[in-house]
């Protein structure tokens, strides 16, 4: 599993100051709970590969090869 930040700097600055506005949880989720702590546990749990709620994490889940 690969973990990435998105490419986009104004992007992430944008999803930045909107996590730190909100306390430090997503802000695409209208509860505030441990559950929605950026790093949310739905992404964090997440098994196919893809984007967090807000965009600013890829998860790429595929094993490496030796």
């Amino acid at each position: 599993m690969k973990i990435t930040i998105n490419t986009d700097k104004a992007e992430v600055e944008r999803i930045r100051t909107a996590i730190k506005e909100n306390g430090g949880y997503c802000p695409c989720v209208l509860t505030k709970s441990p559950e929605t702590k950026c790093m949310c546990k739905s992404f964090v749990e997440q098994e196919e590969d893809g984007w967090c709620h807000c965009g600013l994490y890829y998860k790429d889940n595929e094993k490496e090869q030796k």
